[in-house]
C-alpha cells in the first residue's frame, strides 16, 4: 500500500477500533475482548485520548478502518517530564505487512517530535511477538521485566522505549 490514508479519529470510530481489537485478541489463545469491562474508553475513543492531551489516528482503506495508533502523554512514574506513550496499535490482518503500522508509527512521531517529547514509550503483551518485531524495527528497545496486568486476558506485558534526541530524533 502506498499512500495510507492517516486521519485523526473520531468518536464515531470507536466501533470500527473495537472491531481491530477484537481481531487482534483472537488471533492469540487466552486473549479475551470485553468492550464493556476492559474498553470503555471506544464508547468515545477521540474524547478520551483529547482528555489526556493526546491523539488517537486512524489508516484508512475503501472506506474501512484498517488500523490505529494513539499517542498521549505517559504517566507511568519512571516516565521522563514530557514523555509520551503510544497506545491502541492494531492492524487488519488483510492489511499487515502493508505499511500501515509503519505510517501510524511516522504520524504519532511527528507529533512527538513537534511536542519536543524526549522518549516515546509503549507497554505490549508478552504474547504479540509480530509486533515486537516491529517496535524493534521502528528502533524501540525492551527494557526490564514483563509487567502483569490482572485483566481478563492474564496479560503481561513488556516495556518498550525509543528514546528522542534533540528535536525529537531518536538516538542511537
Amino acid at each position: 500500500m502506498t499512500n495510507i490514508p492517516i486521519r485523526p479519529a473520531t468518536d464515531a470510530d470507536g466501533d470500527a477500533i473495537a472491531a481491530l481489537i477484537a481481531a487482534a485478541f483472537s488471533e492469540y489463545e487466552g486473549c479475551v475482548f470485553d468492550r464493556a469491562a476492559e474498553f470503555p474508553e471506544l464508547d468515545a475513543i477521540a474524547s478520551h485520548f483529547s482528555a489526556r492531551g493526546g491523539t488517537i489516528w486512524v489508516a484508512e482503506a475503501d472506506d474501512s478502518v484498517i488500523g490505529s495508533m494513539a499517542l498521549a502523554p505517559a504517566k507511568d512514574e519512571d516516565a521522563p517530564a514530557g514523555g509520551l506513550e503510544i497506545f491502541k496499535v492494531y492492524v487488519a490482518q488483510a492489511a499487515r505487512r502493508r505499511g500501515v503500522a509503519r505510517a501510524l508509527f511516522d504520524t504519532a512521531l511527528d507529533a512527538a517530535r513537534a511536542a519536543g517529547a524526549p522518549e516515546i514509550r509503549l507497554w505490549t503483551d508478552t504474547r504479540f511477538a509480530d509486533a515486537h518485531r516491529f517496535y524493534e524495527r521502528c528502533g524501540f528497545t525492551r527494557e526490564g521485566p514483563a509487567r502483569e496486568c490482572h485483566d481478563l486476558s492474564a496479560t503481561w506485558e513488556y516495556l518498550y522505549r525509543l528514546p528522542l534526541g534533540a528535536a525529537g530524533h531518536p538516538q542511537g
